[in-house]
């Protein structure tokens, strides 16, 4: 049994909507970051299918720089949450409204 295209795309296309769910839905500042990410590495999970399908490693020579970046993104990402809890204590985004003050 040979694993196709469609079923990575239909697996990335899956994760992608899970995670844009748990943007929508949630409003936890964590759980929507982790959302974020999870939409990335869908994408990557397409880019990295589309690459193989087609026979070349551009796909994937592009998947290593979207990871460095992602790896950056987190631990900014991480730290400005980490700076609001401290600050406000509480991750909840409906009651962080630092930017009004």
């Amino acid at each position: 049994m040979t694993v196709g295209l469609d079923q990575y795309l239909f697996l990335s296309a899956l994760l992608f909507a899970i995670g844009f769910f748990g943007v929508l839905a949630r409003r936890n500042a964590i759980v929507i970051f982790m959302s974020l990410e999870l939409m990335l590495m869908a994408s990557t999970l397409a880019l990295v299918a589309f690459s193989r399908f087609n026979g070349t490693y551009s796909g994937n020579v592009f998947v290593f720089f979207i990871l460095a970046i992602a790896a950056a993104e987190v631990a900014v990402g991480l730290a400005i949450i980490v700076a609001l809890f401290r600050h406000r204590k509480t991750v909840m985004v409906d009651e962080l409204n630092a930017l009004k003050n």
